[in-house]
């Protein structure tokens, strides 16, 4: 299958992703993040931008991305957690992060997430997370300096995920 078939693919995944479940379900299970994640899920629900792992991506966007089989990826340091077999994943760069601060990266599924500054990994300052809240299922936190900055997911059941950093709100 082509690059572009993929990344194709993934930008459908996330378009079916955010159309599944009834209005009021998904109202419900959606309010119940520690912090708003309404910005997010509009973003999932519109154009995401497809990527492959390896992308480089920028903050303030939402991003289809196609994961590779997690052992076939190269992890700039090793994922906190212990790859499971059959999971899937990969490594996104953003080239800078403009103004230190809070920030948080969200998902649309299930997935273990390293953020990695420099040469160190970062350890996570809050996370919430709702199993019933289609097309969103966690978002992290981090305090992040200025600079490049290289996100890895790993242990993802699906091979695309959509993923977004902005930010705190």
């Amino acid at each position: 299958m082509s690059q572009q078939t993929k990344l194709a693919l993934a930008a459908a995944l996330m378009l079916a992703l955010t159309g599944a479940g009834a209005q009021a379900q998904e109202k419900d299970a959606c309010d119940h993040f520690k912090w708003s994640v309404a910005r997010e899920r509009g973003w999932f629900a519109g154009e995401v931008k497809p990527a492959a792992a390896g992308a480089t991506i920028v903050v303030g966007q939402a991003y289809g991305v196609v994961l590779e089989p997690a052992d076939s990826i190269v992890f700039r340091l090793p994922p906190e957690r212990p790859l499971k077999p059959g999971g899937f994943g990969a490594t996104l760069e953003v080239a800078n992060i403009d103004r230190p601060g809070l920030y948080q990266i969200t998902l649309s599924d299930e997935a273990w997430i390293d953020v990695i500054q420099g040469e160190a990994k970062l350890k996570s300052v809050g996370f919430t997370g709702q199993k019933d809240c289609p097309g969103l299922r966690k978002s992290v936190r981090f305090n992040l300096a200025a600079g490049p900055l290289s996100v890895q997911i790993s242990d993802a059941t699906r091979d695309a995920i959509g993923l977004a950093i902005a930010p705190a709100q």
